[in-house]
């Protein structure tokens, strides 16, 4: 069986969840606990350069990196519809998103994350920076679905991307009316089943949230 190494909390981790889920994948959760303790830890450590999560392992393939795990994925279990387009330049195009969703998105959020959990007091000039940064991607993002047509019966690496992202960034600076498109899609995507597991999954793990969960998904 596969066996993800990663958190239920993790937006990286969902990213990897949400293929397994999109492809039908049985797989196992190695639950990442506390460092000192736990065993799990030893085979992330020694997977890639910094020991970061989440990480696949197939057998003899040990694959980390979260876009690289939904790639492999593709590659080594084809659904009926792939996760990552067949044709070079969609490949390429939705292979942009998915940076966008990670660079622009998720890792902007972590900064924020970072700012309550490692330090006594949050700068705010980095809060601040974050909450521009945040609002800037809301608003190129509003104006990309204007023109994107996700497919209705599958899903891609741009929503394995989005999803977790978008959910999490909206704990730390909701996207508004302001923002209609996207908003509307964040709520279709947590009602996606591959998604709606991560988020049930996540649930007990809430009161951990460094700035506060608000009291929505």
């Amino acid at each position: 069986m596969l066996k993800l190494y990663g958190h239920p909390f993790s937006s990286y981790t969902w990213k990897a969840q949400i293929a397994l889920h999109a492809l039908g994948l049985d797989y196992e959760l190695k639950e990442l606990g506390d460092p000192a303790t736990c065993e799990n830890w030893k085979v992330v450590n020694s997977a890639g350069p910094q020991g970061q999560f989440p990480v696949l392992v197939d057998d003899e393939n040990v694959i980390f990196e979260a876009s690289c795990v939904v790639e492999y994925l593709d590659l080594t279990f084809p659904g009926t519809r792939r996760l990552i387009p067949a044709d070079p330049h969609a490949a390429l195009g939705v292979r942009m998103l998915d940076r966008v969703f990670d660079n622009h998105v998720m890792n902007v959020m972590q900064r924020a994350v970072s700012e309550h959990l490692f330090k006594p007091e949050p700068d705010a000039d980095v809060m601040a920076d974050v909450r521009r940064r945040l609002h800037r991607s809301y608003a190129w993002l509003e104006g990309w679905l204007a023109h994107y047509d996700q497919p209705a019966d599958h899903l891609t690496l741009i929503e394995c991307a989005a999803a977790p992202s978008l959910f999490y960034a909206d704990w730390v600076e909701q996207i508004t009316d302001t923002y209609p498109r996207l908003k509307a899609w964040r709520a279709r995507l947590n009602a996606m089943p591959e998604v709606s597991r991560c988020i049930e999954a996540a649930r007990p793990f809430r009161p951990n949230f460094p700035l506060g969960a608000p009291d929505r998904d």
